[in-house]
């Protein structure tokens, strides 16, 4: 029997895609290559007996084409209060490493990266509201991120819009939409701003994707 476990995070994600991005519609990147940043909080989860909820983490990726193609290059983050227990199961489940091949977007994504950088255990400050779609990120010396929602060019509000993946997704069912800038420094530099953005519960256990809201 596989290790049984489960997480499930409130997840911001800005990549440098346009509001349009390739993942979510299959269709090419806007730009030839890929550029992602995954930041979010773990609101429960354990590994075995491990509990996770309360933890912060991040995910850094970049590929010189289509994801599809290969090629890429990836860094996990773990928030520096886990303990070692903690540490190593959350980068089991980021890694991809644990659970289902292909069941869920880091077992995936993993299959794309052909280099990983060495896991960086740092402080991770994020703030995120998924409702709202704003996000504030911070990890000293690495990255820094800010989400927001679309702004209606018509009446100043806030634009909502918000995705349905009821089936066939392997990341979320849900996710709403928004607007981030993201710079990121040392192995993995990348920077990009008003790009594509979306705010979602990642809920995966050792099956795949959970499917829920």
């Amino acid at each position: 029997m596989s290790d049984q476990w489960e997480f499930r995070s409130e997840t911001y994600d800005n990549c440098n895609c346009a509001i349009n991005c390739g993942c979510q519609f299959n269709l090419p990147s806007t730009h030839g290559y890929c550029q992602s940043a995954f930041v979010g909080n773990v609101v429960d989860g354990h590994f075995i007996e491990i509990p996770l909820a309360g933890l912060n983490w991040a995910a850094l990726y970049k590929w010189p084409g289509e994801i599809k193609d290969g090629n890429g290059q990836r860094q996990i983050v773990i928030d520096e209060r886990a303990n070692e227990a903690q540490r190593s199961a959350l980068e089991k489940i980021i890694s991809g490493e644990a659970g289902a091949p292909l069941s869920n977007l880091f077992s995936v994504f993993a299959t794309t990266c052909s280099k990983s950088f060495k896991t960086l255990f740092l402080p991770i400050k994020l703030e995120a509201n998924l409702e709202l779609r704003t996000a504030s990120v911070e990890i000293p010396g690495l990255m820094t991120s800010k989400g927001r929602p679309i702004i209606n060019e018509f009446t100043g509000e806030p634009f909502h819009i918000a995705l349905a993946r009821p089936s066939g997704s392997f990341e979320f069912t849900y996710a709403e939409i928004g607007l981030g800038t993201t710079s990121v420094t040392g192995d993995m530099e990348m920077a990009y701003g008003d790009s594509w953005a979306h705010f979602c519960v990642h809920h995966f256990n050792q099956d795949g994707l959970v499917r829920s809201k």
